[in-house]
């Protein structure tokens, strides 16, 4: 994750995400937006396809200094075009505020570190349960610990 410049990132094809990083680049903070009144990260990441990196805000979810990427779709049928980056290449940057750090993903299992997990994200995101609600797959989260 060293190549970070704004012209290397891949262009965001869905308008209100546009708006949501277009908002949080003149800001330089994650603060100046958030979903439904609650926080959300940029997770940046490697596409798995164009090599090229790919900036997606999501949730903010943390505990104890780790972080959790929920893939929700908003409950959609399917895994957002992500989960398969962060599947071919863990490396990954977080911003939080303006604080950035390098994590690795990790996707988590069935057992009890994904269940204490996704009840921590029902509780950032309330409408997670309903997004699980809503679908036939099992949402994939990612735990997005420290490299070092």
């Amino acid at each position: 994750m060293t190549d970070t410049t704004r012209e290397s990132y891949m262009t965001e094809k869905s308008g209100w995400v546009a708006r949501q990083l277009a908002s949080i680049d003149a800001a330089g903070d994650t603060g100046a937006v958030s979903v439904q009144g609650r926080p959300v990260v940029v997770v940046t990441m490697r596409g798995a396809r164009s090599g090229q990196l790919r900036r997606v805000p999501l949730m903010r979810v943390e505990h104890e200094g780790t972080y959790l990427a929920v893939a929700s779709k908003g409950g959609s049928p399917k895994d957002p075009v992500w989960v398969h980056n962060l599947r071919a290449d863990s490396e990954v940057l977080v911003q939080d505020g303006t604080d950035q750090q390098v994590r690795r993903a990790r996707l988590l299992e069935d057992g009890a570190e994904r269940d204490a997990w996704w009840s921590r994200a029902v509780e950032a995101f309330p409408s997670y349960a309903d997004y699980q609600e809503k679908t036939d797959r099992q949402i994939p989260v990612f735990i997005l610990e420290r490299t070092g």
